[in-house]
Parts: structure tokens; C-alpha cells; sequence
């Protein structure tokens, strides 16, 4: 297996040679160079040819986000985002992720970390699972091809039961959430539960975003409140999300104690397995973009109470085809599609 080679962009001389040193700690890692900003990482790609791109969002001369645009019209070149956990810095961080940055890393302790090394693991993976991601230039995404709605519902398996959406996602999920959410009406008469792999102090910022892009009212799932039809809840990083049947409807339970399942808190898996308790309801289940396999085991959960139709994203538009993958093995899936159909689909079964 070749090196992966990185180059760093970061304004911090210090932030550069931290973030280059815990890259070289692996040996399937090379630092190909660094930049200072924006404009001197355009400069260097065409020299360095890197396979990753570490980014920083907040810097002078040409900011990140400005520059992750102008990458993703030239080169195929995944890119992972370094941001602080401020309101703003979590929005432009969204932004990112929604114009194509694979994924994003949160620095400790604002633009210079003296911890940075708490991340190093985290950024060591998110390496190793964007350099095998797929990515695609900006004018080839605009061209995906997005199915007219048809006239005809779905029958197959269809119950007269009310109904209920949960959709998983992780890596490159943001932007695939756009496709999705953006082109539901706001008429589907269901709730829609939505786990995003995503830390603490991002979540709040990406419904908020996908709010602006919807017909549907998005926000951040709160403990306690009562599902309600054409609302999307994305459950809060850090916090594991279930769905519990009351008398007066089904409740959202939020748990920041139970530790994480596989490695993540909020769990799809989680999700899912809530749901399976959950009756006199059709759920349709929907698991995108994603590394490993979190929401298989709650997929068969949901299939073994028996009225759930599943719909996988194909390895065609996935940024990482790994979730969908395990699921689609199960044999448990009744749809795999493209991400730009993912929406037809649930309109149809609903």
C-alpha cells in the first residue's frame, strides 16, 4: 500500500508543524508540504499532487471555505476541514461540508490548540477514510441526474398504518442530507428522525442550515417533545436519540450517559432499535453515506418487527460506501438507490 500524502493548510506556523508531526507518527502517512493560506494551498497542489487536504476554515488572505470551493472545481481531492467550536465557526464548517469537504475535524481549544495532540486519533482515521473516499468536482455533482417525481405510489409492502421516517448517515452524510431533505414537500404527513455522525456543537448549526433549504421545518431534537408530522429532527451531537410510544404520541428520549455504541453517540443502530418498539406505525428506514456498519444490527431489529421498508444509498453516489454496504448484506434492504432518488422514494411509499 502507497503513503498517503497530505499536504496541511493552516495560517498557524505552529498549528502546521503540530498537525504535520502527529500525521508523520504513522507510517502509512506522508506530509507531502504545507501552506499558510488559502491561495499559497492552490499554489501547491499542482507541485505536490497530495491524495488529502487538511484545511483550516478560519484564515486571513483566503479563507478555507472560499478555498475548498476553488479545490473542489479543479481537482477530485477530498479535503478535511479543521474548525472551532464557535456558532460561527460551526455554520462555516456546515458550509464546508455541504460544498464538498469530506469531513471536519473540531481543534480543542479555538485556532491555536496547544492540546491539538487530543485529536490525534481522530485525525489519523479521518485521514486514512478520506483518502478512499469519492469525490467528485462541483460541475460533475450539478449534472447528477434527479428524477421527476412519478404519479404512481409504491405498493410493495405498504401498510394503511401511519408512517415514520428515520434516515442514518456519517461521512459526506451533510450534503446528502440536502439532496434528500431539500426535496421532500411539506406535505408528507410523518415525522422524520435523522442520526448524523457529528460531534457536540455542530448538529444545532447543520439543522439549522438544512432548515433554510427545506420546505419541511428542521431542528435539533430536544428530550421530551412529541413528534409531529412534516418536522425533521436531527438528533443533537454527543446525545443518543430513541423514539418512545406514549399515550399522547411518540415521544424523543435524549441520552448523554449511555455510552457510545461502535464508537458513536448518537447511534443509527440506537435509533433504529427505538423504533422497533414502536407500533402501529410503518417506519421507512433510510441508511446513506457512511463508514462501517452502524445501522445494520437496528435495521434487522426494525425487519424483525416486521413493518419497515429499508432503502440503502447505492455505491454510485456514496462518498463512502461502507453503512449502506453492511446493510444491503443483510439482504434486509428493499431499495438501493442514488442519493437524488432517495427522496422520490419515500414520497412514493408514503
Amino acid at each position: 500500500m502507497s503513503s498517503i500524502r497530505v499536504l496541511v493548510v493552516d495560517d498557524s506556523a505552529f498549528m502546521r508543524k503540530v498537525i504535520s508531526d502527529l500525521l508523520s507518527s504513522d507510517s502509512t502517512i506522508v506530509v507531502a508540504g504545507t501552506a499558510r493560506n488559502g491561495e499559497d494551498a492552490l499554489r501547491k497542489i499542482p507541485q505536490l499532487s497530495p491524495d488529502v487536504i487538511t484545511l483550516d476554515v478560519d484564515m486571513p488572505v483566503m479563507d478555507g471555505l472560499t478555498t475548498l470551493k476553488k479545490i473542489m472545481r479543479q481537482y477530485t481531492i477530498p479535503v478535511i476541514m479543521f474548525s472551532s467550536v464557535t456558532k460561527v465557526g460551526a455554520a462555516q464548517t456546515i458550509e464546508s461540508i455541504q460544498a464538498g469537504a469530506v469531513d471536519f475535524i473540531s481543534k480543542p481549544s479555538g485556532a491555536i490548540s496547544l492540546d491539538i495532540h487530543k485529536v490525534k486519533a481522530e485525525l489519523l482515521n479521518k485521514v486514512k477514510v478520506a483518502s478512499v473516499a469519492k469525490v467528485t468536482k462541483i460541475t460533475e455533482r450539478e449534472k447528477a441526474p434527479i428524477s421527476p417525481f412519478p404519479k404512481e405510489p409504491l405498493d410493495k409492502g405498504l401498510t394503511k398504518k401511519k408512517k415514520l421516517i428515520a434516515i442514518g448517515t456519517s461521512t459526506g452524510g451533510p450534503k446528502a442530507l440536502v439532496e434528500v431533505i431539500s426535496n421532500l414537500p411539506d406535505s408528507i404527513d410523518a415525522p422524520v428522525l435523522i442520526v448524523q455522525h457529528m460531534p457536540v456543537g455542530f448538529t444545532k448549526s447543520l439543522a439549522e442550515r438544512l432548515n433554510k433549504q427545506s420546505a419541511l421545518v428542521v431542528k435539533e431534537a430536544e428530550s421530551g417533545e412529541i413528534l409531529r408530522n412534516n418536522t425533521v429532527y436531527i438528533a443533537p451531537g454527543g446525545y443518543h436519540l430513541r423514539a418512545i410510544h406514549k399515550q399522547n404520541g411518540i415521544i424523543i428520549e435524549l441520552d448523554n450517559q449511555t455510552p457510545p455504541i461502535r464508537g458513536h453517540r448518537p447511534s443509527i443502530d440506537e435509533m433504529f432499535t427505538s423504533l422497533s418498539t414502536v407500533h402501529n406505525y410503518q417506519k421507512i428506514a433510510v441508511i446513506m453515506t457512511g463508514m462501517g456498519t452502524d445501522g445494520t444490527e437496528g435495521l434487522l431489529a426494525l425487519k424483525e418487527e416486521g413493518d419497515t421498508i429499508a432503502i440503502a444509498e447505492s455505491e454510485e453516489s456514496c462518498v463512502v460506501y461502507g453503512m449502506p454496504r453492511s446493510a444491503i448484506a443483510t439482504q434486509k434492504v428493499d431499495e438501493v438507490v442514488h442519493v437524488t432518488e432517495i427522496s422520490e422514494r419515500i414520497v412514493r411509499y408514503l
